[in-house]
């Protein structure tokens, strides 16, 4: 490989570029703004403003569409979902799953699986 590339390489993980890329590709995706030249500089505004907080970060998903998404995951309605469905679920919405802390036997209700959604997108948010 190059020097330059791995130069390039290194630049892009060192400031996290894909990630940031990624997240506002899908919150572009997710609302389909008119204009979304303006509704990215309000995007990256408000995580400016949420680092400083002074604010809050983009939404990516609202509590309903959380709701939603444990509904698709729990098809029994037993009120609760597996800690694995719960990990695919993160990765599926691009959420760390690294430091997650759920035994193999644990249920997942929709409370935690509100909070956990929450608390990564905060984080994933919280590193530009």
């Amino acid at each position: 490989m190059a020097a330059g590339e791995e130069q390039s390489r290194e630049y892009l993980r060192r400031h996290r570029l894909p990630e940031l890329l990624q997240h506002l590709g899908a919150l572009l995706l997710f609302h389909r703004p008119e204009k979304p030249r303006e509704f990215l500089i309000q995007a990256l505004e408000r995580v400016k403003a949420g680092r400083r907080a002074e604010g809050e970060y983009p939404d990516l998903m609202d509590e309903a569409n959380v709701e939603a998404m444990f509904s698709l995951l729990d098809v029994l309605g037993q009120g609760h979902i597996t800690p694995v469905q719960y990990r695919e679920a993160l990765k599926t919405l691009g959420l760390s799953t690294e430091d997650l802390e759920v035994g193999d036997d644990e249920n997942i209700t929709l409370e935690v699986f509100k909070e956990g959604v929450k608390k990564r997108m905060l984080e994933s948010w919280a590193v530009y």
